[in-house]
């Protein structure tokens, strides 16, 4: 057997580093261009789409996130020359190390520019397949690697020598597109379920909005939005309560933060963030979860979709009242007046009709669960050739 940072692969597999498997073109592995050179000054209202951090993720599942561009023109793209199209592959180089992007040959554009902070890689398709090199480079083990080889000393930084000098583990060509074709078929199918989720949602929304927003009568009356839940913010957790394979997600103002041991609510909630980021309104439904400090939480809610969806209405920045960052009130948001119907049977039938729906997205929701467990226990057996796939040898021409 054969040996990759530490994970044994098939004799008849190479190992190979990526500056092996570059294209033969002359700038295949570049990084951004000086920051200088991409200033805000340069920024423009459309054009060019500049690839950022926040379009890369930690999560082998999001290969590219498609929106918070800025933009630059044509002329000045072409002056920085840092081209990136379908089937490059984007590392984070300064911030958030094990960062990794793919872009697909259906992308919103169909070519785009990485910043300053941002190397790119593009392969030599005659020896490697880009959606096989994708998984193994976002693999749990490749960021760890990444991770370890920071050169920064204040801020985390990977440079194009860290970059060429990786090791990948290759099959044949024939089994990297089949055990590519395997991960992206379960990937497709949770991308899939995420969308029906969207369009499931939107769909109550727009009964909620038609409902009691669009059709209002003058003579509802005009309540409080704290009439409808009791509200408290979030804990903190100290470091040490943390746990890297905790079952309790620990959930922050923009999502999953990390993991720990510790319950501090299983029931049926709403949050939304109280620091930092403000407008993210997300349901809790009865999973056991612990929600950090800089958290606002909704319990005790008679009507909750319809008070799910009259907190989503709210312009948070409307009340921000932090000056480093982004801060609300509980206060504040108890006091914002809403409009109930004088016939509250019209709120318990809006109930029964998004329960249904939701009910909808709970059951793809613990699809997508099984579906990613069953591919992240896949992802590494089948990269290390522990599984292997079977595949057609390709005839030569």
């Amino acid at each position: 057997m054969s040996s990759v940072y530490g994970l044994n692969v098939p004799n008849d597999w190479e190992v190979v580093a990526l500056d092996q498997i570059k294209s033969d073109e002359k700038k295949a592995l570049i990084s951004g261009p000086f920051g200088s050179n991409i200033s805000a000054k340069y920024f423009t209202p459309t054009g060019v789409p500049v690839i950022r951090g926040n379009n890369l993720s930690l999560d082998v599942f999001t290969r590219f996130k498609e929106n918070g561009f800025v933009f630059v023109s044509p002329e000045k793209a072409d002056e920085l020359g840092t081209w990136a199209q379908a089937d490059d592959i984007i590392f984070t180089a300064v911030g958030t190390l094990g960062q990794i992007g793919l872009l697909s040959d259906n992308q919103d554009y169909p070519r785009y520019i990485i910043s300053n902070k941002q190397i790119r890689l593009r392969l030599n398709q005659k020896k490697v397949t880009p959606q096989f090199v994708y998984y193994w480079l976002a693999s749990d083990l490749m960021q760890e690697v990444i991770e370890q080889r920071n050169t920064g000393s204040s801020v985390p930084l990977i440079n194009l020598g860290v970059v060429k000098n990786l090791l990948i583990p290759l099959p044949p060509l024939p089994e990297q597109k089949a055990i590519a074709s395997v991960l992206s078929s379960l990937d497709d199918k949770i991308d899939l379920l995420h969308r029906q989720n969207k369009t499931l949602e939107a769909m109550a929304e727009t009964l909620f909005r038609q409902w009691f927003i669009e059709e209002a009568k003058e003579d509802w009356e005009e309540a409080s939005l704290g009439s409808l839940f009791t509200i408290s913010s979030g804990k903190g957790l100290k470091r040490e309560q943390f746990r890297d394979h905790g079952l309790i997600p620990v959930l922050g103002a923009n999502g999953e933060i990390g993991r720990t041991d510790q319950v501090m609510f299983e029931e049926f909630l709403i949050y939304t963030g109280r620091v930092g980021t403000l407008g993210k309104v997300s349901i809790i439904e009865g999973q056991p979860v612990w929600l950090s400090d800089n958290t606002l939480v909704f319990r005790d809610i008679e009507y909750f979709y319809f008070t799910y969806f009259q907190l989503k209405a709210v312009n948070y920045q409307e009340y921000n009242v932090g000056s480093t960052q982004p801060l609300i009130r509980q206060s504040d948001i108890k006091e914002i007046a809403v409009l109930l119907p004088s016939d509250l049977d019209m709120i318990k039938r809006f109930e029964l009709q998004a329960k249904d729906i939701f009910g909808k997205i709970q059951t793809n929701t613990k699809q997508i669960q099984t579906l990613e467990n069953l591919r992240n226990t896949l992802l590494p057996k089948l990269m290390s050739g522990e599984v292997r796939v079977q595949y057609q040898t390709e005839e030569v021409a």
